[in-house]
């Protein structure tokens, strides 16, 4: 059985761009539009990809919900964002990141960190 990613960004063309890729190496895809949105969505999912800054409920933000919920301790969460200072990096690790990709992203790139965090 395929394996779930969710993925949660504000921006739809991004969303649109992270789920064909995904898509297109074999994984089910269930797109949010912000943290909120995720948070509603998050059954029956194994993996986690989140932008930082998005209305309502932002990436680390989510990550620390997802995180306080036992069944979702250990899934692979990672961030795909234009953030890369090392402070921000650092507070998502804090929260529970698992990884940490910086926008644009390369497809091959992207599927090889997921291939690496998720079993």
């Amino acid at each position: 059985m395929s394996k779930v990613i969710m993925t949660a960004d504000d921006s739809a063309s991004m969303r649109q761009m992270v789920s064909m890729t995904l898509k297109q190496a074999g994984y089910n895809v269930v797109e949010a539009s912000d943290g909120k949105d995720a948070l509603g969505k998050l059954n029956g999912v194994d993996m986690l990809i989140t932008d930082l800054n998005m209305p309502n409920m932002d990436g680390i933000e989510l990550i620390r919900q997802v995180r306080s919920k036992p069944e979702y301790k250990f899934m692979p969460i990672i961030m795909l964002t234009t953030e890369s200072q090392d402070n921000k990096k650092m507070e998502g690790k804090a929260a529970g990141a698992s990884g940490w990709i910086v926008k644009p992203f390369k497809p091959d790139q992207l599927i090889a960190v997921i291939q690496k965090v998720l079993r």
